[in-house]
Order: structure tokens, then sequence, then C-alpha cells
């Protein structure tokens, strides 16, 4: 069966991002896995190595982890989803690459902890994992929650080409909305009719049965334009395409960022070209 694959350290955001995922999977009927990367030197005293301590650490870790995932799928009474946890030692990028080779994972979810921590996410795992790995990744801010018809706007230049792999992600998060309707915005400076065109005839034929609304603004920079759209318009998740020009980074370090993820935005999924 297919996965949604949840990146966590035990805190309050994974928590969060964790019950996002089981709300999901009810939709999409998907199971859910926890993830969880021990670092090389965790659980090593004073630089000393003991093999009988460091064994019985990582099965502790790992009895911890399974016990955690049961518990919040408990408490949110959704103990019909089928769950299942990995810990494993690592880096969480190699932990993560492991573990999609051999599980059939069509979307990553990572925690934040939204308006006092996103500015940092330049740097974080979350950061990392959009900028060095080709996983559709959803980043979903502490305050969020899974609405049962989410509103979906992709931001575009009409110029990537989404992998298969994000192809089918986003389609999956259309069928979770229920609606199957999508925003498309672009942003630009300039307009040129036949790209515009080309670009929506693009989208239409990837998602054939996606009601789609276009929308377009002018502005210099598209970062800035995007913020000025979805403090306007309510969206619930905003799809990013991240590709050579590097908007994911351009957007996180936007000032206004935080108090749009508060206010307008709930999540953001992270497509790659």
């Amino acid at each position: 069966m297919k996965q949604i694959l949840v990146a966590t350290d035990f805190s309050k955001s994974a928590a969060n991002a964790f019950t996002y995922a089981l709300s999901m999977a009810k939709v999409l009927k998907m199971e859910v896995a926890a993830i969880h990367a021990i670092h090389p030197t965790e659980g090593i005293n004073n630089s000393t190595y003991n093999a009988i301590f460091i064994e019985s650490y990582y099965r502790n870790k790992r009895n911890a982890l399974e016990a955690w995932a049961n518990l919040i799928r408990e408490e949110q009474e959704l103990t019909e989803i089928n769950i299942s946890t990995s810990c494993e030692v690592g880096f969480l990028r190699s932990v993560i690459l492991e573990y999609t080779k051999s599980n059939p994972v069509e979307l990553l979810i990572m925690g934040i902890t939204g308006a006092t921590g996103i500015a940092g996410i330049v740097g974080s795992n979350a950061s990392m994992v959009v900028s060095k790995m080709r996983i559709p990744t959803l980043i979903v801010p502490i305050e969020s929650v899974f609405p049962s018809e989410p509103v979906i706007t992709l931001a575009t230049d009409y110029e990537t080409r989404l992998s298969n792999k994000d192809l089918v992600a986003l389609n999956e998060m259309l069928k979770a909305s229920g609606s199957k309707r999508m925003q498309v915005l672009y942003v630009a400076e300039k307009s040129d009719e036949q790209h515009i065109q080309t670009g929506e005839h693009s989208i239409r034929r990837l998602l054939p049965h996606t009601q789609i609304d276009f929308n377009y603004i002018r502005h210099n920079s598209a970062p800035n334009g995007i913020m000025d759209f979805i403090e306007q318009n309510h969206t619930d998740i905003l799809c990013l395409v991240k590709h050579h020009h590097n908007i994911i980074y351009r957007l996180f370090t936007t000032s206004t960022v935080n108090k749009v993820l508060n206010k307008s935005v709930k999540a953001i999924l992270v497509l790659h070209d």
C-alpha cells in the first residue's frame, strides 16, 4: 500500500505533522510511516564506545518511536490507519533516502514550529530535504490541521516540468481536497501571451480531471507576488516547484513569510522539476 512518510524528532511540531498525515491517509486510504534518524554519535557517553549500552539505547529509541506513533493514532481515534515505524542510525538525508528505496513512499511530511521557526528554516532539516532531496515534501507548521476540503494553490512560472513522482503527489493532494479544484498563480513582471497560453495548455494536459482557476499578477518579484496573492486569497496548501531559480529560498527569506504562513497558508508542498 502507498505510504505517507513523516520525519520525526519527537517534538510537538512532528506530532502535529503525524496527525496531519493520519488525516490525509484516512481520505487517501494510505499507510503512514514515522521515521527517525539517530545521529551517529548519539548515545555515546563521554566519547566512550560501549557496544552493549549502545544497542540498548538504539532498541529503546525504536520502542519509543513505535509507542509515540501508536499513542498519537489512538488520541486521534484513527486506529483504522495502518502505521509503521523506522528508526535507524545515520544522518536524516541518508536514512530517508535508504527507506524510500524499498518502500512505496508517495509523500514526505515534515513539521516546523511555525511563526517562531519558519524564518530559520534555511539550514534546518526541512531546508536540507527540499534543497538536497527530490522527494515531494509537505511542510506543515505546528498550528496547521488538515482541512476537510483544502484550498490548493500552485505557484508556477510555466517553465518547470514536474517529475512523474511529483505529479503523482500533486494528484494525490487534489484527490484529498475532495473538490478536484486548484488555483494556479503566475507572477511575472511582463506578460507573454504565447507563453501563458502554452503554460495553461500544459497544466490542463497534466491535470485533465481538475477544475483550474488561473490567476495572473504583474510583479517584479515572484516571491513577493505570491505573498500578495495569498494574503488576499485563502490558501490551505501552497505548492511550489523547486528548480534552478531557487524560489524556495527566496520565498523563505521574505520578511513577511511568518505573518502570511500564520494567517493564510497552512502548509507548503514542495515539488521538483
